[in-house]
């Protein structure tokens, strides 16, 4: 809620937050450029989902072993691609700054890595920004603190 208005849907929530918090790009592309990485995202964790909610364990592994070996490498290369494209460089997925594109990829990466630990081994580009996330000092002092919890 803010200024007495609702606001639903947590991607919306995020935009706006990051956009409060100088976290959505410093100027109109930069934040076409981080949309662009969220939108890549997203369309990974909307084939994941459904696959991850399903009730049968025996039959969520089944399901989720084709997503890992190959649905979830393509989306993974597209967004180390764009991470390379838009980074500068830099190891933040736009202009060498830390935005809500490297904050998500951050937290929905903890979610499918607790399905499949391995399935960031491939690309290199992509853990380094989880590393540089991590060592951003609130981030830091937040994961040192938060508690455990399983999914």
């Amino acid at each position: 809620e803010y200024n007495g208005t609702k606001l639903p849907q947590s991607i919306s929530i995020a935009r706006f937050l990051a956009k409060q918090f100088q976290l959505a790009g410093r100027d109109n592309f930069e934040q076409a450029k981080v949309d662009a990485v969220i939108d890549t995202m997203n369309d990974a964790m909307l084939k994941f989902m459904p696959l991850r909610r399903e009730s049968n364990e025996t039959k969520r592994k089944e399901i989720l072993e084709p997503f890992f070996t190959t649905q979830l490498p393509r989306h993974l290369q597209n967004l180390e691609i764009l991470g390379k494209l838009y980074g500068d460089g830099g190891q933040f997925f736009v202009s060498k700054n830390l935005t809500w594109a490297d904050l998500y990829f951050y937290d929905m990466m903890e979610t499918m890595l607790y399905s499949n630990e391995t399935c960031l081994n491939n690309f290199s580009w992509l853990k380094q920004n989880r590393t540089e996330v991590e060592k951003q000092p609130r981030i830091a002092e937040y994961l040192r603190q938060r508690p455990k919890s399983t999914f």
